[in-house]
Parts: structure tokens; C-alpha cells; sequence
């Protein structure tokens, strides 16, 4: 019974929705913010404020607002009518002892400033010359000219700008969350398909990733998916045939082994050592088939340990072999395959250059595992031919010590199947060096 996939809406459709939501949000929260804050309070000023700026052209008010004067060629347009505005002119005018007719004073309509703020309406109801909010006050001087007196305008901010920016920034705060968790869940399906191709890097055999996200990401992760199976089902046919060849190998080669008792001693003998060589060949293909279909349970293991047990066991047998520096390292992979490649790396260490010497540290987020010996060392245009299958270098063509050519090239298969590699260098002071990089566990 196939398991009902979630629904999944195109990815153009998520942003959207993101950006209407932010703006359905952004308006919700400046309206709350606007309704529950109390309205930004008046200013007020006094005859005897406008009086002192009129006479000094400056004064500043108890709350800290400051009334300039400028000169002008005519009084400012605007509404000078009202009874406030005349008993305002009226008593400014007895405190300056000049007639009332010399002074024009204009500002937005008292009505309109008491309907939005009910608190001055007990100071409304008085009969009191005071004015409100902003003003312009125009005094006619002997010389004609005109000085009018206003609040200057603020250094800093305005209350209602103070205002505005605790809304953004109630805003901005509230929609954090939001943000991230919408960018979490559309970035969440891309990284497990990002993870998802560093596996198949590691592991063919990983299992398919689940469709999840939107349209455009589950289309590429089917995608994803389906190209993993063709790659396995590539590899295992390709791996197969390679066994069937080498098995399909050995009919012809036991008849040969028959006929040629015939011939003669010193023909024969040279004959049965190349047909020797060739079983061999084919046993060790064979071999290496028969481990790469085998399917394998990969656990986290210590590197580091893993050394020191081949390193161990190698000088068991005789064999300068030896451990210097080794971090515990921690990598993901198949134990059995991992020891046959460094079991690989230190017969070549101890075989072709007299001792092995190995060391593990991290770089970069890799295990580094670095084996040396004091042998000649390897052509540089010869080395990546070293890896090749059963490619042996000219000093190395003897039966008894060349070997197969296998080694290698089964050790970088196994480091590339674990998301690494093996490379070899020659080192300065003389011998090689074979690297062995492995990617460290992210658990």
C-alpha cells in the first residue's frame, strides 16, 4: 500500500504567500500598535513665551522647544480668525504695548486639535490665551517689515516619528519568526537533497531520499531518486559482468593447463607459470567481485584504532611496521572494507619500501591517514598508472614481489566508495607517501 504524499504547492506560490503574509502582518501589528499607544501630546505656549521671542528673536519654552524669529516682507497666509487666535493677539499685544491690528497669528484650527485630543478640552473651556501645536506668530516692526515667530524645527525626531519606528520595529520583531520558519521549511528540502547527493558520493547503495517540499523540489528529488537506482543497477551490471568474464576465464584456462603437458620441459614450465599467473588474476577479480556486490552495514568506527590494529598485525608477521601520531578520528563506513585498504597500503609500505609509518590527523573537516616508506619512490608521469588494475611499474615486474596490480587500484575504489580518495606522493627526503582522506562523521 503506497503511503499518501503530503500536497505540495509550486515554490513560486510559498513566496508569495510569504510576502502577503508579511504585509498582512505588517499592517495588523501598526494598527494594533496605533490604536493601543496614547496620542502624542501638544505643545503648548504662553503669551509671555512669544512675547520673550519677539523681543530677544529667540526664547525657549519650560519643555524645551525653542521659538526663533525671521524677518519677512509680508505677514505668513493662513486662517487668523477665532476667538483663541484674538485673545491670543489681544494679550500679546498688551505685553508688547503695540496695537492689536500689528499682529497676525495663524495655526491649524483649534476645533480640529481639541476633537483629537480630549485632554485639552478642560484647558479649551478656559478662557485662557494660549496656543496649540504648531503656530506662526507675525509682529509688524516701525520699519515695515514683518518678524514672525514659530517653534523651530527639531534637531532629532518627533514623537510621531518615534512613532512610526517603534511600529517597524514591533513589526520587524514579529515577523522573525515567521521568516525563519517559512525559510527553514523551504530550505530544509534542498539541503536534504544537497546531503542526499554527498551520500550517493559515499554509498550507492544509500537508501532514496523522501519527496518532500515543493512542486519544483520533489520533481528533482524523483529525478534525484530515479538516476541513484540507474547508477546502482549500472554499477552492479557492470560489476557482475567483470565477475561473470573472470569465472567464464577458468574453463579455458584448466583445458590449456592439460594440453600443454605435452610440450616440451622448458616450454612447459614457462607455459604453467603464465597460466599460474592468469588463475591468479582471475581469482583475485574474482574476489574483488565477489566483496563489491556483497552489501555491507556501514558503522561509525575510530579510524585511529583501525590503524594501529593493521599496524599491529603487520608487525606480527615480521614486518617494520609502526604507528607515530594518530588523532581518534571518527569516520562512517564499512569496517571489513576499510581495513582491506589499509592492510593494502601497508604490504605496499613494507614490500616495496622496506617499512611502513603511519600517522592520522584531521584537515579541512577530513580524516587524513598518511603512510610512509623509505623505498626508491615512483616516476612522477608513472603514478596515477599505479592505480590502474593490474598495472605493475618496470621495477616491479617479478612474480614473487610485483604482485597483481590490484592492491591500489582496490584501495582508491574503496576510499572514492566512502566519499575520499587515495593519492600517492614522493617525499622529499626520499621514499613515498600514500594519503588516504576520508570524510570525519557529522554524528
Amino acid at each position: 500500500m503506497n503511503r499518501r504524499r503530503p500536497r505540495a504547492s509550486p515554490l513560486f506560490a510559498q513566496v508569495l504567500w510569504l510576502v502577503i503574509a508579511t504585509l498582512v502582518a505588517t499592517q495588523i501589528t501598526a494598527l494594533l500598535v496605533i490604536l493601543s499607544l496614547p496620542p502624542p501630546a501638544l505643545e503648548i505656549y504662553t503669551v509671555s513665551e512669544v512675547a520673550q521671542a519677539v523681543r530677544l528673536e529667540s526664547a525657549t519654552t519650560p519643555s524645551g522647544r525653542r521659538l526663533v524669529a525671521t524677518l519677512a516682507d509680508s505677514p505668513p497666509i493662513g486662517e487668523t480668525e477665532g476667538f483663541r487666535r484674538r485673545a491670543f493677539r489681544a494679550e500679546l499685544a498688551r505685553s508688547l504695548k503695540i496695537d492689536p491690528a500689528d499682529i497676525q497669528i495663524t495655526q491649524p484650527n483649534l476645533r480640529t486639535i481639541v476633537a483629537h485630543n480630549p485632554t485639552l478640552h478642560s484647558i479649551a473651556s478656559e478662557d485662557q490665551p494660549m496656543l496649540y501645536g504648531p503656530f506662526k506668530a507675525a509682529v509688524k516692526r516701525p520699519d515695515g517689515r514683518w518678524l514672525i515667530v514659530h517653534p523651530a524645527n527639531r534637531v532629532g525626531i518627533d514623537a510621531w516619528q518615534e512613532r512610526m519606528l517603534l511600529i517597524f520595529a514591533i513589526s520587524a520583531l514579529a515577523l522573525i519568526p515567521l521568516a525563519w520558519w517559512f525559510a527553514r521549511r523551504l530550505a530544509a528540502p534542498i539541503a536534504a537533497l544537497a546531503a542526499g547527493a554527498e551520500r550517493l558520493g559515499r554509498d550507492t547503495r544509500a537508501p532514496p531520499l523522501e519527496p518532500n517540499g515543493s512542486t519544483e523540489v520533489i520533481i528533482a528529488v524523483n529525478a534525484f531518486n530515479e538516476m541513484q537506482e540507474r547508477l546502482r543497477r549500472h554499477l552492479e551490471y557492470r560489476t557482475s559482468l567483470i565477475g561473470a568474464i573472470a569465472h567464464d576465464l577458468r574453463t579455458p584456462l584448466t583445458r590449456l593447463r592439460f594440453r600443454i603437458e605435452a610440450a616440451p620441459d622448458g616450454l612447459r614450465e614457462k607455459l604453467i607459470g603464465d597460466i599460474d599467473e592468469m588463475d591468479a588474476m582471475v581469482s583475485a577479480t574474482m574476489d574483488f567481485v565477489r566483496e563489491a556486490v556483497q552489501p555491507r552495514v556501514r558503522a561509525r568506527l575510530e579510524i585511529g584504532s583501525l590503524i594501529e590494529t593493521v599496524m599491529d598485525e603487520a608487525a606480527e608477521t615480521g614486518a617494520p611496521a609502526s604507528v607515530g601520531h594518530a588523532d581518534r578520528l571518527v569516520v562512517d563506513g564499512d569496517v571489513l572494507a576499510l581495513k582491506r585498504l589499509l592492510v593494502n597500503l601497508v604490504n605496499n609500505a613494507v614490500k616495496f619500501g622496506g617499512k611502513a609509518r603511519a600517522s592520522a590527523y584531521e584537515r579541512a573537516s577530513m580524516a587524513v591517514v598518511e603512510i610512509d616508506d623509505d623505498g626508491p619512490g615512483i616516476p612522477a608521469e608513472l603514478i596515477e598508472r599505479a592505480f590502474e588494475p593490474f598495472h605493475r611499474l618496470e621495477s616491479s615486474r617479478s612474480r614473487d614481489t610485483g604482485g597483481l596490480g590490484l592492491g591500489l587500484a582496490v584501495a582508491r575504489a574503496i576510499a572514492r566508495g566512502h566519499g575520499g580518495d587515495v593519492v600517492l606522493t614522493n617525499r622529499p627526503e626520499g621514499g613515498l607517501r600514500a594519503t588516504l582522506t576520508l570524510p570525519l562523521s557529522v554524528g
